[in-house]
């Protein structure tokens, strides 16, 4: 016999870095698959080890981690999860990043700085990865730091229809915290109805991370409830300083909408004093405890909205008619 053929089936399976499993098993209650069990564990001087537990060879393999501090240990993890399903010949491994590490690092504001952006890019890619899916980057432009396939998930669908059912008697208009966030602002204005947009006239140190000083609130703000929305909440200086300026301009009520909760050193105790009566976040990374007992904290899921991608990515679908076309 000359030839032999073979009928190969699809296989999808979901691998869980430490850093959040249950993010990862709520994405796999979804998808109606369970992570892989995997052994995983620390050397004594901090090299870390995985092994699956079972054969991954063909397989469609999605890696799923979130990105908590101490986010150089995770990082870590998940080139050491690719390498080993790579050697164990997995036939495409797809990295599922909700929160994509060092997204603020993503260009030179002077001589001599990282890309460091790029640099996980570049890691990723070496390691073995042919895809990544992530949500709601810093600046779209890092889809480009990666040579292959980047699925780019938007959070603003799962925030604003919460925001549509508890808001939907109220004057609203969207701020963005500073100018950068201006698009952003646009699109949820457009998805609210054409809600005056206004935004907070900033400027910030370069060598001072995290510390922000704000100046004026530029817009139609007064007697109107105010949407302040941003990709990140860190130490929450910059989302604190603009609500603070925006109680200061008449407005009835703040309310803030994010979908990266760091919650980062005093991001807390600044959001327990802000003059803020809601703060709506998605499960991107896992809350500190200290934030799950704010009850101005809402948090919602992002997991049916990454199973859906997953879902298309493996089906070979279209991820972008998630988004009506978003992208």
């Amino acid at each position: 016999m000359a030839s032999m053929s073979a009928v190969n089936s699809k296989m999808l399976m979901l691998f869980s870095g430490r850093a959040y499993p249950e993010l990862a098993e709520e994405i796999g209650k979804h998808l109606g698959v369970a992570p892989t069990p995997m052994s995983a564990y620390s050397f004594a001087n901090g090299e870390l080890f995985v092994r699956y537990q079972e054969s991954v060879r063909g397989c469609d393999a999605f890696v799923v981690q979130s990105m908590p501090a101490p986010i150089n240990e995770w990082v870590m993890e998940t080139l050491i999860m690719i390498d080993a399903l790579k050697r164990g010949s997995a036939k495409r491994i797809t990295v599922v990043l909700p929160f994509y590490p060092y997204a603020r690092q993503d260009k030179k504001h002077r001589g001599r700085e990282p890309i460091s952006a790029r640099l996980m890019a570049d890691l990723l890619k070496t390691a073995g990865a042919d895809r990544i899916l992530t949500v709601d980057l810093h600046t779209a432009q890092i889809q480009g730091f990666f040579d292959g396939p980047v699925d780019h998930l938007f959070a603003m669908g799962t925030l604003a229809r919460y925001v549509e059912e508890k808001y939907a008697d109220r004057q609203m208009a969207v701020v963005s915290p500073d100018t950068g966030r201006v698009r952003l602002a646009e699109r949820w204005s457009d998805r609210l109805g054409g809600c005056p947009i206004a935004f907070v006239h900033k400027t910030r140190d370069p060598l001072k991370p995290n510390q922000v000083v704000a100046h004026k609130v530029v817009g139609d703000v007064e007697g109107r409830t105010c949407l302040l929305i941003d990709d990140m909440i860190d130490t929450a200086g910059t989302i604190c300083s603009a609500a603070e300026m925006l109680a200061e301009s008449g407005v009835e009520d703040i309310v803030i909408a994010s979908t990266h909760a760091i919650m980062s050193g005093p991001a807390v105790e600044r959001l327990a004093k802000a003059p803020v009566s809601e703060v709506i976040v998605t499960n991107t990374l896992p809350l500190p405890k200290e934030a799950q007992d704010l009850e101005k904290i809402t948090t919602l899921s992002i997991a049916p909205l990454v199973a859906k991608a997953i879902w298309e990515v493996f089906n070979d679908g279209s991820v972008t008619t998630l988004f009506g076309g978003l992208s």
